[in-house]
């Protein structure tokens, strides 16, 4: 019988291959949109599409549109390097990320849905005493906080990654490193049709090359939106726009306290495998892992200019290709294959922004500086309880707008490969 099982799968798979896919029944549908939703999220990405998910799973809500401007994952969701880990320092940030990643240890079977979550670790480097005193604070910070987390001798360290330079010469000498087990890797593009296709199954709209053009708002309560597909009426309005979330909010007229810069990434050739864990060096400000497809991944830190256009410099390229060989010598002679640009919408803190905004009915998911795609299922799930009930969740409540009124800020300093400053 599974002999048959497997004959069947392979002729059905060559039988579509030769008929170039046309049969195969879209993971999700192409509506038109409605005249009236109860709730309209704006953004496509993983953001929205979690939010719009469990709005329909946990809170009943049915009468539910996502509008993307282009096509889904083709934003800030297509565009990182898919690093999943929860060790932050602040207890809000640490508190709101594992809950994050314990979602992401059940999302396949939640979306039944392959995400290709992989729990590889995350082994942060430290290279001189002023780093190893550094390791060994975010070390204790994670054991206070509840989460996972082991300190690496130098020895333990070349054990589990032998590629590094470990010689007498090393222009970055490894002197240990703080690893999370349960951190990982998961794969971007399944994160986006996974929720595409559940959130779909249970009655959402998803509305691909829907561009918002405004809002209408009247006596300060958000009614609708404005699309180049024609107005929209909305119960409640969330926005989930990554990189552009001070355009789109500056269309209902409010002004964030964020900066939009480039992060760009990079892979190279393929090439066997010899990496099985993310390695990430706040010293080289450069973090390295290897793909499912052999390919080595790079990144590093922002390109340090503001813009929209999803694409870097050289320079930076070289700074990210210069770091990585300096770590891992293996990595001289191989190709760079291609790179990349994501739009990041820094805060002044290095923390989100998860909050009601001064209008009413009108939300805001954004300001992930480093750390949008490990929050993707936290960030849903949050962000529909805040619009549910039009009050945030206790493990949102402090990434609220207002904190940059009040001087509450949570200055991060776990925010990604090297702090954010301002």
């Amino acid at each position: 019988m599974t002999a048959d099982i497997v004959r069947y799968s392979i002729f059905s798979l060559a039988k579509q291959a030769l008929a170039s896919h046309s049969g195969w029944p879209e993971a999700w549908r192409k509506p038109e949109p409605k005249k009236r939703y109860d709730v309209v999220i704006i953004g496509g990405g993983g953001h929205g599409l979690a939010a719009a998910y469990y709005l329909a799973k946990l809170h009943g809500l049915r009468n539910i549109a996502v509008l993307e401007r282009g096509w889904i994952g083709g934003g800030n969701t297509g565009r990182n390097t898919t690093i999943v880990r929860s060790n932050y320092f602040l207890r809000d940030n640490a508190n709101f990320y594992e809950h994050s990643l314990k979602l992401w240890e059940g999302l396949s079977q939640d979306l039944n849905f392959n995400v290709m979550f992989s729990q590889r670790g995350n082994i942060i480097l430290n290279h001189d005493f002023g780093g190893a005193d550094g390791a060994r604070t975010r070390y204790n910070a994670l054991r206070l906080n509840g989460i996972d987390g082991e300190y690496l001798t130098r020895e333990q360290v070349r054990y589990r990654v032998p590629d590094l330079d470990f010689s007498p010469t090393a222009h970055f000498p490894v002197f240990g490193a703080v690893n999370q087990p349960r951190s990982g890797i998961a794969r971007h593009d399944a994160v986006a049709w996974g929720y595409a296709r559940a959130a779909d199954s249970l009655g959402v709209d998803i509305i691909e090359n829907c561009e918002v053009t405004g809002f209408d708002i009247q006596d300060g309560t958000v009614k609708g939106v404005q699309t180049n597909r024609g107005d929209i009426a909305a119960g409640k309005v969330g926005i989930a726009v990554a990189g552009h979330s001070g355009v789109v909010a500056g269309m209902a007229g409010l002004r964030l306290p964020i900066e939009t810069h480039l992060l760009q990434a990079m892979v190279s050739e393929p090439v066997k495998p010899f990496l099985d864990t993310v390695v990430i060096s706040p010293g080289v400000h450069v973090y390295v892992s290897q793909t499912d497809k052999g390919e080595v991944l790079m990144g590093g830190a922002l390109d340090g200019y503001n813009s929209y256009s999803q694409r870097g410099t050289w320079p930076t390229i070289e700074d990210v290709v210069a770091g990585a060989v300096a770590m891992f010598p293996r990595l001289r002679g191989l190709r760079l294959m291609r790179t990349w640009g994501g739009v990041m919408d820094m805060t002044m803190d290095g923390s989100p922004i998860i909050s009601k905004t001064p209008i009413r009915h009108l939300y805001i998911d954004g300001g992930w500086c480093y750390g949008g795609f490990k929050a993707t299922p936290g960030s849903g799930w949050v962000f529909a309880h805040t619009i549910a009930n039009d009050a945030p969740h206790k493990l949102n409540e402090a990434f609220s707008l207002e904190r940059f009124r009040s001087g509450r800020v949570l200055t991060e300093r776990g925010v990604g490969n090297f702090p954010h400053h301002h």
